[in-house]
């Protein structure tokens, strides 16, 4: 081995031993040196010396010290959360969410704003730069404290090249996500599907902290599954793993907006659920939904809102949402059989209406009784469930240990 291969290789294991020490700090909350010595099974020296490093470019302090256990009582070393900040981005069919927060994924400036109608691949691009730029100028956070950019986007994505190959609520290809932001920003850019970036920011910080397997369906205008399987995201061998909203239910249904008919989308979606509404009232049935005069300002929010004012009809179209999404998650947990299920996006604050339909469903029609105890929850994240998720795609660099993940992010020590 040379000796240039020899420094590569030393350099490899300590960035490895540095993302374990991180790690168990992270999750750990507060932990001793000896302690991570222990776990991480390094040496005592080893792990010192990896410690200074972390203190001084203050990714890590020294809190309080802890218990003895027959010597001197240890200091415990825990993140420091505000050394270093991170912009996560949701960009779906018809509004890009922004936030900034701390390594805590504590949301410290959030940014919003909708599309308009016809919007062109330069004029997404603009956008997404302003909404970064405006959580950058409103934070007034420095340049050095940023640690990167992540991004959730609607549809495929080649989550290697960072670009979006297809956003089917936009209609619109190939956009070099990463390459543009990277070239604007100097920042390091991660780039993955909305569905994949919230199961992921779902199993750092909500409802999925702890599941080594689960789903994470949002469903907003389309539907989209993340997938967490031995606690790694999976794509599948062409990135389209956990499009669930493009399964087909009725090979003779609606034309979805992927050009195939009969897309789970057509009748489960933020979308099919307007689309539903207005069907049932042009067929006569009396609503309160009635009473707007403009069809078009019909929202799935305003469908609950009615719901909960004890519109039947309402009440219905919420529930069969529920039970058509239900028979895609039924299907979900026969094929891959996740420890739990977790929904987000608009349409799942609609809450029981929809909840209670998709457990029922389950638990009668799963193959097994222990398939038949599968929960499904609401997400823990809310609004914030895929800007979040895309947080956690530049901390997950950070704090992972693989050798063959992304390996973008540099901080000087």
């Amino acid at each position: 081995m040379s000796g240039s291969q020899l420094t590569g290789s030393f350099k490899l294991m300590k960035s490895m031993n540095r993302s374990v020490i991180l790690h168990l700090i992270r999750k750990h909350k507060q932990i001793s040196r000896a302690e991570i010595a222990k776990k991480a099974h390094l040496t005592p020296p080893t792990v010192t010396n990896i410690v200074n490093e972390l203190l001084e470019v203050g990714l890590v302090k020294e809190s309080k010290v802890g218990e003895s256990k027959g010597g001197r009582k240890p200091i415990l070393l825990s993140m420091n959360s505000k050394s270093f900040y991170v912009v996560g981005l949701d960009i779906g069919g018809q509004k890009i969410r922004g936030v900034l927060t701390d390594l805590n994924a504590e949301v410290e400036e959030s940014v919003s704003i909708n599309f308009q109608k016809g919007l062109s691949k330069e004029d997404l691009l603009s956008n997404i730069k302003n909404v970064i730029t405006s959580l950058i100028a409103n934070s007034k956070v420095e340049k050095t404290k940023l640690l990167g950019i992540g991004i959730g986007m609607h549809g495929m994505v080649d989550h290697h090249q960072g670009v979006a190959l297809f956003a089917p609520n936009l209609q619109l290809t190939n956009i070099p996500l990463k390459k543009e932001l990277e070239e604007e920003f100097d920042l390091p850019v991660y780039v993955e599907n909305d569905a994949r970036a919230f199961a992921l920011g779902e199993a750092w910080f909500g409802n999925g902290y702890g599941f080594e397997n689960l789903v994470c369906i949002n469903v907003g205008i389309g539907i989209g599954a993340g997938i967490v399987m031995n606690g790694q995201l999976y794509h599948g061998k062409n990135n389209i793993a956990g499009e669930i909203g493009h399964t087909i239910v009725d090979i003779n249904g609606t034309k979805c907006t992927c050009g195939n008919y009969g897309c789970l989308e057509t009748v489960a979606s933020g979308r099919a659920l307007v689309e539903k509404a207005k069907e049932e009232l042009s067929n006569g049935k009396s609503s309160l939904l009635q009473d707007v005069v403009n069809k078009d300002e019909i929202t799935g929010e305003l469908i609950f809102q009615y719901a909960q004012k004890g519109d039947i009809v309402a009440k219905d179209i919420l529930v069969q949402t529920g039970k058509s999404l239900g028979v895609g998650i039924l299907n979900l947990v026969n094929f891959i059989n996740p420890e739990r299920v977790i929904i987000g996006g608009g349409v799942s604050k609609a809450g029981s209406y929809i909840l209670d339909p998709i457990q029922s469903l389950i638990a009668s029609k799963a193959l097994t009784e222990d398939a038949r105890k599968t929960e499904i929850v609401p997400s823990k994240l809310g609004n914030y469930a895929t800007s979040i998720g895309a947080v956690t795609l530049v901390l997950f660099d950070l704090f992972s240990a693989d050798p063959v993940g992304k390996g973008q992010l540099t901080i000087e020590f």
